[in-house]
């Protein structure tokens, strides 16, 4: 029975530096996931995109934050079909259409789990330029980490937490089924 995974990418440029909100442009620098089949951790860096394909064809859905308006358009460049079309429960679409507005992955980590980001995204792209690949993929997983994390706290307890003006403030969550898909438009690759 297929599993979830969760992932997360890092990007080679900024928005800045492709002209606007333009994901597709970017260029990713490392992949990370976590495979629930396996219970493992991975990277993918831009030359090994094709080994991450697999895993997100044969989950039952794809987890991550932002992913729909982020991650996934950044990846689509690499993949042969619409990486849209797959299963996915963004957790950031969940807190916004509960609250009306985004709040930070940090924000979240911070008051639901009292972890936090190792840092930023601006200082992914500075591992990038610096070819400082540990740092990086260590950077990458860490939000995969948190991220699924977030994502299994709230499945159990059915809120997340966020720290408001006026204090500490519940969200309600439900991370229910997967958006929908039309996983027979899925364009797959090879049989791994």
């Amino acid at each position: 029975m297929a599993q979830p995974v969760v992932i997360d990418v890092e990007t080679q440029l900024t928005f800045r530096d492709v002209g606007g909100y333009i994901p597709q442009k970017l260029k990713i620098s490392v992949a990370g996931l976590f495979d629930y089949a396996t219970n493992t951790y991975l990277t993918f860096t831009e030359s090994e995109l094709p080994k991450l394909f697999p895993y997100l064809e044969h989950a039952s859905e794809v987890i991550g934050f932002n992913i729909v308006d982020f991650d996934l358009p950044a990846l689509n460049p690499y993949y042969i079909g619409e990486l849209a079309r797959l299963p996915t429960i963004d957790l950031l679409k969940h807190i916004e259409k509960s609250l009306g507005f985004r709040i930070a992955l940090d924000d979240l980590v911070r008051e639901t789990l009292n972890a936090h980001k190792t840092g930023h995204g601006l200082l992914a792209i500075e591992y990038f330029k610096n070819q400082e690949w540990e740092k990086l993929k260590t950077y990458c997983l860490s939000d995969v980490k948190l991220t699924k994390e977030l994502y299994e706290y709230g499945k159990t307890h059915g809120k997340v937490f966020y720290k408001a003006p006026a204090g500490r403030r519940e969200i309600s969550v439900n991370w229910g089924q997967p958006r929908a898909s039309s996983s027979a438009n899925v364009n797959l690759t090879l049989p791994w």
